[in-house]
């Protein structure tokens, strides 16, 4: 039978309370005692029931973080970050893929109001009625979710405008954009923006295929936009898978690349899923975006004030998939 904090006040020689205080770091325990209640502590080998504390304190020291999929390079590394952060302060991370199930993320609402989880990240594809976020702790990356719900991004527009022109300068006259499009407002939304505006701005006919579809359907995506325009010599990728399954399609058909076609990708640096072949890409700040939306979470959960958009600074990086 586990040994019980009834057990420890008995070695000890004090009331159940007395052990509780010295075991939450109370002051008012005399050092006398305190020290008669560690030593009965390490003679029963007691492990106190973290959890029940918690409880007690209304508080689970847990977080949640909802992604569609996990098995995609970019919420996996987001995960690993998250993690790793939230241990950093004490916090254990639930992970869950909500892409094809709403009532998930649902869950995760009611398990903060009864207080089993404290807070959670949202990366969701799902649309949410902003009154029914506000009584819970959360934050989101990409999505603002509402006026009052802080979220983490990156600067989606710029960064898109500097790639589409990087393909300009590099000799595309045909310029195609191929993405999946947020079901829900979201910040990604703003690499189309950015590439139509210099579509025009370049006076050049707009190749354009962005639908809204699931991760694990990019290569109906891809299939489409090349058979309708077969012509195009540069393609703005608006995600690493896209552009994964567009440079395989493209090579199956024959196409060099970067010799007819040049591909620049939002986010394309995961060499470790890319066979040490990376694309010329716009690499997020994936940990920097990881580290930043736990502490902000934290900081909610305890009552500050954090800034409702934190938007990060991309890199661009020169891969294989351009000249």
């Amino acid at each position: 039978m586990a040994t019980t904090i009834k057990d420890v006040a008995k070695q000890a020689g004090v009331g159940v309370g007395t052990v509780s205080r010295v075991l939450n770091g109370g002051k008012s325990v005399n050092e006398e005692t305190k020290k008669r209640v560690l030593e009965a502590i390490e003679q029963l080998h007691f492990v106190p029931n973290r959890m029940a504390s918690r409880l007690r304190k209304d508080e689970s020291r847990i977080i949640a973080l909802l992604v569609p999929v996990v098995n995609h390079p970019f919420f996996a590394k987001l995960a690993y970050y998250v993690e790793d952060e939230a241990d950093r302060f004490g916090y254990s991370v639930l992970l869950v893929s909500s892409q094809k199930r709403i009532e998930k993320e649902a869950d995760i609402l009611q398990r903060i109001r009864r207080r089993e989880v404290d807070g959670a990240i949202f990366v969701t594809h799902f649309d949410h009625d902003e009154k029914e976020l506000e009584d819970c702790d959360i934050v989101s990356i990409d999505r603002p979710l509402g006026a009052k719900i802080p979220y983490v991004t990156s600067d989606n527009y710029d960064a898109t405008k500097n790639a589409v022109e990087y393909l300009i300068k590099k000799g595309c006259k045909r310029v195609g954009y191929v993405g999946s499009k947020p079901l829900v407002e979201s910040e990604v939304l703003k690499r189309e923006d950015a590439y139509l505006d210099v579509m025009k701005e370049y006076g050049m006919t707009p190749r354009i295929k962005n639908d809204v579809i699931l991760h694990g359907d990019e290569s109906n995506v891809v299939a489409e936009f090349l058979e309708t325009y077969p012509d195009v010599d540069g393609v703005f990728a608006s995600g690493y898978t896209m552009a994964q399954v567009l440079y395989e399609t493209a090579v199956s058909k024959g196409i060099a690349i970067p010799d007819q076609m040049q591909i620049v990708s939002y986010d394309g640096s995961f060499k470790q899923w890319s066979n040490n072949r990376f694309l010329t890409c716009v690499e997020q700040p994936i940990e920097d975006m990881a580290r930043t939306v736990v502490k902000l979470l934290i900081d909610k959960i305890e009552g500050k004030e954090v800034p409702i958009r934190t938007m990060l600074p991309t890199n661009f990086l020169v891969g294989a998939t351009t000249k």
